[in-house]
């Protein structure tokens, strides 16, 4: 599915305008961004939570070459289902 896709799907289901439910859209994705970009945990009741967590910096190995090299550490968003959703896909 697309974003254009949602959209559709959103403005189908909340009977709104193309454009309204893309402002909508956009207006949450960014809210859901500067609340990871802050560290803080995203709960949605039910559909589940959006945390930021921390990777070690780790040894790799170049496929290709087979030299050894270093990935830095790093940010990472994890994401745990809620038991609605879980329901949902079972």
């Amino acid at each position: 599915m697309t974003k254009a896709d949602l959209v559709e799907k959103i403005a189908a289901k909340a009977n709104l305008t193309k454009a309204a439910a893309e402002r909508a859209l956009n207006a949450f994705l960014a809210s859901v961004e500067d609340s990871l970009s802050k560290e803080a945990k995203l709960t949605l009741t039910g559909f589940g939570t959006f945390a930021v967590e921390s990777r070690n910096a780790r040894q790799g190995r170049n496929p290709r070459t087979g030299a050894t090299l270093t990935i830095p550490a790093c940010k990472m968003v994890k994401f745990r289902p809620g038991k609605m959703l879980k329901d949902a896909l079972n």
